[in-house]
């Protein structure tokens, strides 16, 4: 009959030792986190490149004109949007004073083109509207208020919910231009 040395310690196979399995996880990690990462980049991609990029770079000229006709305009737009009542609320003003024509707001989300919203106001004599808005996905959203007759244009990147007001003024150095 054989008995073990009390000297010798037993070796079982490989897979009964902790140090094996953990010099796989880091690997084992980066595998799965590869994998996830990829469908997400899949699930994710961005935008197609413009096909008609001369026009829309005539375009930008346009807008640049309407930059300055909302800085001749002296227009400035404060908004507010309450997830509770899903609704963005505020005022639009020229010089100070109200102005009361339609005008629409372009709310672009900065990755996802088909989470785009585009909301038609009518404000009331006192300049202040409210408008109703579902509930608004935590992004950084590019937003642009133009007049109902595409004939001004303010622009600034809104961070939501970080920033829970939005201000936008028009830029004098516009007018210099």
């Amino acid at each position: 009959m054989q008995t073990a040395s009390p000297l010798i310690p037993s070796i079982g196979p490989w897979y009964k030792h902790r140090w094996p399995w953990l010099l796989m996880l880091g690997p084992a990690i980066v595998v799965v986190a590869g994998v996830n990462l990829g469908f997400v980049a899949y699930r994710g991609q961005d935008a197609m490149v413009v096909d008609d990029y001369y026009t829309k770079g005539k375009a930008i000229n346009q807008d640049l004109r309407r930059d300055r006709v909302a800085s001749a305009m002296r227009l400035g737009f404060d908004a507010r949007y309450d997830p509770a009542t899903e609704r963005l609320a505020g005022t639009l003003t020229s010089g100070g004073q109200a102005l009361s024509a339609p005008f629409s707001i372009h709310l672009a989300h900065a990755t996802q083109p088909q989470k785009d919203r585009k909301l038609d106001v009518i404000p009331d004599a006192a300049g202040r509207f409210s408008v109703a808005l579902p509930l608004l996905e935590r992004a950084r959203w590019q937003v642009v208020v133009e007049g109902g007759k595409r004939d001004w244009r303010l622009a600034a990147a809104w961070h939501w919910p970080r920033e829970q007001a939005l201000a936008i003024k028009a830029d004098a150095a516009d007018l210099a231009h």
